[in-house]
């Protein structure tokens, strides 16, 4: 009981480790990452490509497209959509999300944080209402200070926000760091949730992975400007 005791305590998310990892999610504006990623179902799966300095349609590009859901496409099209697609690499809100403390269980090789999601700026309506009801945890390496993964599930059914019941849910975040500028940026995501309405069953179940990124920034005098502040020159 003592050793377990010891191995689980309490972190200020503004100190430690836990200090470095979250400055390593919080990217300028102006870094931009073109990426390559694959949507994957049961059913189907889909390849594109983005790229911020391409023009029109060719910043979001079609590379495999096999197998047939109108979902997968529907969540590919939302994204395509965004102004700055490649934000979603940059969890940037995850410091606000985690707030003030977490509860820290030393695992050895990593530290599991748990913690209650709260909500951003970035959140939607229905982020807001899972975060009441998720357990939410974090992976963190405590030696090379950057997060592993974000996981938030349901243990338990509860009432939907629009009605019927959320039986499953299941969601994860894969975060790796950039090797040039030590940024860290999610690598890949899955979901996989059922809920139950109206004498049927609602099943959704997929995920992404950046199969490859590139980084770089908007501009030079940007560059520039984020290695004065950032890095420690010789």
């Amino acid at each position: 009981m003592l050793l377990a005791w010891l191995l689980t305590f309490t972190l200020m998310t503004g100190s430690g480790p836990m200090d470095s990892a979250l400055q390593a999610t919080e990217a300028p504006k102006t870094l931009r990452a073109a990426f390559t990623v694959k949507l994957e179902s049961s059913n189907a799966t889909r390849l594109y490509r983005f790229d911020p300095r391409k023009q029109g349609a060719e910043r979001w590009t079609v590379l495999d497209w096999s197998g047939e859901d109108e979902e997968l496409e529907a969540v590919a099209a939302e994204w395509a959509a965004e102004a700055a697609p490649d934000g979603r690499l940059f969890p940037d809100d995850l410091r606000a999300s985690l707030g003030p403390q977490v509860v820290v269980d030393d695992k050895g090789a990593a530290w599991k944080l748990s913690f209650h999601h709260r909500p951003s700026t970035n959140d939607t309506e229905y982020d807001i209402w899972a975060a009441e009801r998720l357990t939410a945890t974090a992976w963190l390496d405590p030696v090379v200070e950057r997060f592993l993964r974000i996981d938030y599930s349901l243990h338990h059914p509860v009432a939907g926000p629009e009605g019927g019941t959320l039986t499953r849910y299941d969601q994860s975040y894969f975060i790796r760091t950039e090797p040039r500028w030590g940024m860290s940026y999610v690598s890949g995501f899955s979901i996989d949730l059922e809920a139950r309405a109206a004498f049927r069953t609602i099943q959704r179940r997929y995920s992404a992975n950046i199969v490859s990124a590139e980084f770089f920034f908007a501009s030079d005098e940007a560059q520039r400007e984020f290695e004065s502040a950032h890095l420690q020159l010789p």
